[in-house]
């Protein structure tokens, strides 16, 4: 019971956590030098967050999230046929650098598969709901993901995603960590030491994010001068998506005649993306730091405001 308080606690106050984790690291990057060394620490931190991440996700209720089928159509139809739209509308707009648009739709692209459940219910959505189609996004984004990529960069895209790195990436950063968080998944319904494993590993996704922003922000930090007309570049269009993604969710879900817990589910993940988890996929990129780490965390962060007002607004439709 103790655990559960504790981790209600952590999840409840993690944007202050994420917050001053950027702040502290932000200080510290500009008061000592040298921090760039921990260049090499961003992969096994992404690695364990991401191995926690998914170990909050309910693999084994994919079938779940399969029963309430106009739920989840209408999830996807948002997330990987409306957004999509919006996307590639914003990025056309607003961008002409191949490598920005690379590191804008690689983000913007890929659906949160975690903490979008907490705010979802601090916003009273359907939170259970969500969390039960996770799977189901999570699969369907390390599959849609490089066609749209391709789609919208064309022939470009080889340029930016070589083949070796990538696979490294995606094998050790992802796809490990998943199967380690199914098979830990799979073991705690069989063990009680199993399931004490994972219940203590519960408490650890948000303080593992902080960690990952920690590390990046003092590795990025000290080289961000090349980065930060970028970042300027593309703060225009996350403000404009974090404005139009949930609107555009809820109205697709509104289409749907879902109820109103259910439809504020769509809107906020609409609007709430994956970002630390395709930050992997970035840096395997020839060249990306500082660029694509520092465009990917910018979104983070306009995200994490964004998140404080849609608890309040969001939780106001269909009242």
């Amino acid at each position: 019971m103790k655990l559960e308080k504790l981790r209600e606690v952590l999840e409840q106050k993690q944007i202050v956590i994420y917050f001053g984790a950027v702040i502290v690291a932000a200080l510290v990057a500009m008061s000592v030098s040298g921090t760039t060394a921990v260049e090499s620490a961003i992969n096994p931190a992404l690695a364990f967050m991401l191995f926690v991440t998914f170990l909050q996700v309910p693999l084994a209720e994919l079938g779940q999230a399969l029963k309430h089928v106009r739920f989840l159509a209408t999830l996807l139809l948002a997330n990987f046929v409306i957004i999509p739209i919006l996307v590639f509308a914003l990025v056309e707009f607003f961008l002409e650098d191949q490598m920005l648009c690379f590191g804008v739709m690689l983000v913007l692209l890929a659906p949160c598969i975690d903490y979008v459940v907490t705010f979802a219910h601090l916003g009273r959505a359907d939170a259970r709901l969500l969390l039960a189609s996770t799977p189901v996004l999570l699969i369907a984004q390390m599959l849609i993901l490089p066609l749209y990529l391709s789609l919208m960069l064309g022939e470009d895209v080889a340029s930016y995603i070589q083949a070796g790195p990538f696979m490294h990436a995606f094998v050790w950063l992802i796809a490990v960590p998943l199967l380690m968080a199914g098979a830990l998944q799979f073991f705690a319904k069989r063990s009680n030491s199993g399931r004490h494993l994972s219940d203590i590993l519960g408490l650890t996704p948000v303080p593992a994010t902080a960690l990952v922003l920690f590390i990046v922000i003092l590795a990025v930090l000290p080289q961000l001068g090349p980065a930060i007309d970028a970042v300027w570049k593309v703060l225009p269009i996350y403000i404009a998506y974090a404005i139009l993604a949930p609107i555009i969710g809820w109205w697709v879900a509104r289409q749907a005649k879902l109820d109103s817990p259910s439809s504020r589910s769509v809107a906020f993940s609409s609007a709430t993306r994956n970002s630390l988890v395709v930050l992997p996929l970035a840096l395997a990129v020839p060249g990306a730091i500082p660029v694509l780490p520092a465009i990917i965390v910018a979104q983070t962060l306009v995200e994490l405001i964004s998140e404080l007002l849609y608890v309040r607004v969001i939780a106001k439709w269909g009242k």
